[in-house]
């Protein structure tokens, strides 16, 4: 790898090196600043002005880059690279996005590496946000030191990605482990946000098991997950029904991922995974039904790292691409 010098918006291109790790949300952009050691030295967030377009959003991560680069903790710093998490499809040479959903309108096409690169001076790698947490459980969470993994996000949609080899793998457009668009029986005649029908996603996110349970008359006023989640803390059996039909459902999806790539270890995480204990239950009984033999007994754990997955995956990206 070619090392070239960069400088920061304030002209710095002598001390430390630091890098710039972003985690772009349909709702929040966070930022933090990290040294050598992965060690988080300044940390912003905002609200993603997603609704303001992408230029808007781009801004939005450049004044919070601004805010971390003038923290005390970054005084006499360089910055040597950027690695950007984003919500969407990144394209294989992890320069542009490559299509997103309407939760970010008009962020498909953007060159997100280029204005960042123009903007701060350093350059920039850009990874799908899940791509991104897989990187940072590799590096420092639940799958250190493992060959092969994959991941599965479960919250507003299922998100995946998958790592051969000790890295995660983009794929030939960039959509490499997308878990969440895998064809599953419980999910037939289910339409996906995609536009596709039977995904595993339209059955399995947050958002489709509450219009699931929504089809009951005695909850056709649910608003969220958390409503699913303490009627079935109360018992209540449709619930509980629809939370193991969505973890079951996602189990399977996972079974033929898992006898496809043969991972050393499975990893969870999501806002999902804390409606109860039905949900993961039925997904890990269902992958250990459902795949190979000699693979049921396949690692599954829960990640480690939390919020920081994303902006340590994005950086340690960012220090070898």
């Amino acid at each position: 790898m070619t090392t070239r010098t960069t400088t920061s918006p304030e002209g710095r291109t002598a001390g430390p090196a630091v890098r710039l790790g972003v985690d772009i949300g349909g709702t929040k952009t966070a930022v933090a600043l990290f040294d050598e050691r992965d060690a988080a030295l300044a940390r912003a967030r905002a609200a993603t002005p997603a609704a303001e377009g992408a230029a808007a959003v781009v801004a939005g991560v450049l004044e919070l880059a601004a805010r971390v680069l003038a923290e005390p903790a970054a005084a006499g710093t360089r910055l040597s690279g950027i690695g950007v998490g984003t919500a969407g499809v990144v394209a294989p040479d992890g320069r542009t996005v490559a299509a997103a959903t309407e939760a970010l309108p008009g962020w498909a096409g953007t060159p997100l590496a280029a204005l960042l690169e123009d903007a701060l001076g350093a350059p920039t790698t850009v990874l799908g946000d899940v791509q991104a947490f897989l990187s940072g459980e590799l590096a420092a969470g639940a799958a250190l030191g493992a060959r092969s993994a994959v991941a599965v996000m479960a919250g507003t949609g299922i998100g995946g990605a998958i790592a051969v080899e000790g890295a995660v793998v983009r794929g030939g457009h960039g959509a490499a482990g997308h878990i969440g668009h895998v064809p599953v029986a419980a999910a037939e005649g289910h339409r996906c946000p995609c536009g596709a029908w039977g995904h595993v996603e339209a059955v399995a996110s947050g958002p489709a098991m509450t219009a699931l349970l929504r089809r009951e008359r005695a909850h056709a006023a649910a608003r969220d997950l958390r409503a699913v989640s303490a009627a079935a803390a109360d018992g209540d059996a449709a619930a509980r029904t629809v939370l193991r039909l969505g973890g079951g459902a996602l189990g399977a999806a996972l079974a033929g991922v898992v006898s496809t790539l043969d991972p050393d270890v499975v990893v969870l995480s999501g806002g999902v995974l804390e409606a109860g204990p039905w949900y993961e239950d039925a997904l890990r009984a269902e992958l250990a039904s459902r795949a190979l033999p000699l693979l049921r007994g396949t690692r599954v754990v829960r990640a480690a790292l939390g919020a920081d997955a994303v902006l340590l995956g994005a950086v340690s990206r960012a220090a070898v691409e």
